[in-house]
C-alpha cells in the first residue's frame, strides 16, 4: 500500500496503464487533429479558394473531412477506455476502503461511519479524475507542441513567443497549487466530519425527539454544515482564482500572437490561409494552456484524496492472537464458558474485579453510563491492549491472545446501539440461516420481536431497508435481542436492550431471556449490562458497579436494602 497521497496517484496510473495506453493515445489523437483543424482550413485556402482550382479544394474538403471523423472518433473511443479506467480505480479504492473497515480484525479508529463513507465515495473519486488528467495533459502538450511547429514554420518569432510565453504561463499559476491542495484537504476532512454527523442525526433522530434534543443535534450540524460551506467556498475560491488567472494569462498571450500575426499579414510575409491558421491554432491553444493549468488544482486534490485514504489504510486492526478458549471453535460450539476480569482498569474502570461462573445469568448494574460503554468496549474487544490494565480472560486465556473467530463465535457482545441490516427480517435475525421455524419462534416469543412481525404484512420476509429506518427504536431493540438469542452463544453480554420498550414489553423480553438463557439453559452464560429493575430482577446474581468497581453483590431482591443500589436502578 502506498504510504503517500502521490503515491496513490502514481499506483493508479501504474495498475490501470492497460487502460489508460489506449486512452492516452487516442486522446492524444483528437488533439492533434484538433490542432491541425485551422491549419487545415488555411491551406484550403490557400491551394483551393486563392487559386480557383476546384480539384485541389475539393481535396483539401475532403481531408478536412477524414479529418474531423477521426477527431470524433478519436474522442469517443478514447473517452470510454477512460471511463473504464476511471470507475475501475474508484471501485478499486472502494474495496480496499471496504475490506478494511469490514476486516473480521475489527478496526481501531474515531471516525464516524459518514466519515468513511465519504473517503469511499468522494475521495475516490477525486484520485480517480486524476487518470482522466493523463489522456487530457498528455494531449494538451502534444497539441501545443504541433502547434508550436507550425508557428516556427510559419514564422521563428512567432513559434518562439509560443515556446516561451507557454511555459511563462503554466509557471505563474502553478504558484497557487500548494494553497489549493492545503485547502482542499481542509475541506474534504470537513466535509467528512459533517456527513458523518449527518448520519448519525438520521439515525439517532428517534432518541433525540424522545429526550427533546433535535434542536441540540441540529445546530452541532448546522455548525459543522457551516464549517464546510465555508471550506469549500475558500476552494471554490482559490480554484475560481487560478482559473481567472489562467483565463487572463492565456488571453494576453493569444493577444499578442494574433497582434504578431496581424503585422506579418499586413506585410505581406504570410499568406491570407497562414493568417488564419495562426488565427484558429491562436484560439485553439486556450483550451490545451486552460487543461494545463487546471491540471495543478485537480493533482493537488487528488493527492489530498490519496493522502486521507492512506491515514485510513494506516489505522491499526484490533489486536488477536491465536488461541482457543478450551477448545473452542470459530463458530463458538463450546459451552461452559467462564468470563472474568481481575484488577481491570480501561477508561473510566477502576481496578474492576468480576467473575461470571458457566450457567450464570449476572446482572451489572453500573451507576455511571461510561462505566458502562467502557465494560462492554473492552468485552467487545475494541479496546487496544496498551490502553488496559488487568486481565480479561474467557474460559482462563486472556482474551486479547483469543484468534478473533474463535473470540465472537464464544462471545458476543450486543452494544446498546444496534443497526440492523439490509435484507429481510429473517436474515436479521438468523443471518446464517440456521436455524429452523421452531427455533426461530422460540427467539421471537423470548425477545417479543413476534409483535413487530404482527405489524409486517410480509412477516419474517418483510422487508429492511438500510438502517431500517421504517423500524422505531423499540423495534429494532427487539429484533436484535432476537438476532442475539439466536446466535445461542456460550457467553453473551447484552447492554440495555430494551430501554426503547414500554415496561408490559420489557418484562416479556426479561422473562424471555431468562427461559433461554437462565438456569435452565444449562451452562450458557449471559451478562446483563443495565439498571432496569425489571431485567435485573430475572437475574441470578446482580453486582453494582460504582467508580469503576465492584462495591455490592447480591441478588436484585437483596441489593434493594441498600440506598446507593435503589439510586442506581430506580432513578
Amino acid at each position: 500500500m502506498p504510504e503517500t497521497g502521490w503515491g496513490v496517484v502514481r499506483r493508479a496510473l501504474r495498475r490501470n496503464r492497460r487502460l489508460l495506453s489506449p486512452y492516452v493515445a487516442l486522446l492524444v489523437s483528437w488533439q492533434v487533429c484538433e490542432a491541425l483543424v485551422p491549419v487545415v482550413i488555411g491551406l484550403t485556402i490557400d491551394h483551393g479558394v486563392a487559386t480557383g482550382d476546384g480539384s485541389a479544394f475539393l481535396a483539401w474538403a475532403a481531408g478536412l473531412c477524414v479529418l474531423f471523423a477521426v477527431l470524433s472518433y478519436s474522442y469517443r473511443f478514447g473517452a470510454r477506455f477512460g471511463v473504464r479506467a476511471i470507475e475501475g480505480e474508484v471501485h478499486e479504492l472502494r474495496s480496499e476502503v471496504a475490506a478494511h473497515a469490514l476486516d473480521a480484525r475489527g478496526l481501531r479508529t474515531d471516525r464516524l461511519a459518514g466519515e468513511t463513507l465519504s473517503l469511499a465515495t468522494s475521495d475516490a473519486e477525486e484520485v480517480g479524475y486524476a487518470l482522466r488528467m493523463a489522456g487530457y495533459a498528455a494531449g494538451s502538450i502534444v497539441a501545443v507542441g504541433i502547434a508550436a511547429v507550425v508557428l516556427l514554420r510559419t514564422d521563428l518569432l512567432l513559434g518562439l513567443v509560443i515556446l516561451g510565453g507557454l511555459p511563462l504561463c503554466l509557471a505563474v499559476t502553478q504558484v497557487a497549487t500548494p494553497r489549493i491542495g492545503r485547502r482542499s484537504r481542509v475541506q474534504q476532512e470537513r466535509a467528512a466530519t459533517s456527513a458523518g454527523l449527518a448520519v448519525d442525526l438520521v439515525r439517532g433522530l428517534r432518541v433525540l425527539q424522545g429526550i427533546g434534543g433535535q434542536s441540540a443535534g441540529a445546530a452541532r450540524y448546522r455548525v459543522a454544515s457551516g464549517e464546510t460551506r465555508d471550506a469549500a467556498v475558500r476552494v471554490a475560491g482559490a480554484r475560481a482564482a487560478l482559473a481567472g488567472l489562467a483565463q487572463v494569462l492565456s488571453g494576453l498571450f493569444l493577444a499578442v500572437v494574433t497582434l504578431l500575426a496581424g503585422r506579418l499579414a499586413l506585410e505581406g510575409e504570410i499568406s491570407v490561409g497562414e493568417l488564419i491558421a495562426i488565427v484558429g491554432l491562436t484560439q485553439f491553444l486556450a483550451e490545451p494552456i486552460a487543461i494545463l493549468a487546471d491540471m495543478s488544482a485537480q493533482l493537488a486534490s487528488a493527492v489530498a484524496s490519496g493522502r486521507r485514504i492512506v491515514d485510513f489504510l494506516a489505522s491499526p486492526h484490533l489486536p488477536a492472537g491465536a488461541a482457543d478458549p478450551a477448545g473452542a471453535t470459530s463458530h463458538g460450539a463450546t459451552r461452559g464458558t467462564t468470563l472474568s476480569l481481575a484488577g481491570v482498569a480501561h477508561g473510566s474502570l477502576r481496578g474492576l474485579d468480576l467473575h461470571s461462573p458457566p450457567g450464570e445469568l449476572l446482572g451489572v448494574a453500573v451507576a455511571d453510563p461510561a462505566d458502562a460503554q467502557a465494560l462492554v468496549r473492552l468485552l467487545g474487544g475494541d479496546a487496544h491492549p496498551d490502553d488496559v490494565v488487568g486481565d480479561v480472560c474467557l474460559g482462563g486465556t486472556p482474551l486479547g491472545d483469543l484468534e478473533v473467530g474463535v473470540r465472537r463465535g464464544t462471545l458476543v457482545v450486543v452494544p446498546h446501539r444496534v443497526d440492523l441490516f439490509e435484507g429481510t427480517l429473517r436474515s436479521n435475525v438468523d443471518p446464517w440461516g440456521r436455524l429452523d421455524d421452531d427455533a426461530l419462534d422460540r427467539v421471537l416469543l423470548a425477545s417479543a420481536a413476534d409483535e413487530v412481525l404482527a405489524l409486517r404484512p410480509g412477516g419474517l420476509d418483510e422487508p429492511v431497508s438500510a438502517s431500517a429506518t421504517t423500524y422505531s427504536g423499540g423495534q429494532r431493540q427487539r429484533v436484535a435481542v432476537a438476532r442475539a438469542l439466536a446466535a445461542d452463544a456460550p457467553v453473551l453480554v447484552l447492554h440495555d436492550p430494551t430501554t426503547a420498550v414500554d415496561p408490559v414489553t420489557e418484562q416479556r423480553v426479561a422473562a424471555g431471556i431468562h427461559d433461554l438463557r437462565g438456569p435452565a439453559a444449562g451452562d450458557l452464560t449471559t451478562w446483563l449490562v443495565t439498571c432496569s429493575p425489571t431485567l435485573l430482577a430475572r437475574t441470578d446474581r446482580v453486582v453494582l458497579v460504582r467508580g469503576g468497581r465492584v462495591v455490592l453483590e447480591g441478588t436484585h431482591h437483596d441489593l434493594l436494602a441498600h440506598e446507593s443500589y435503589r439510586e442506581t436502578v430506580l432513578r
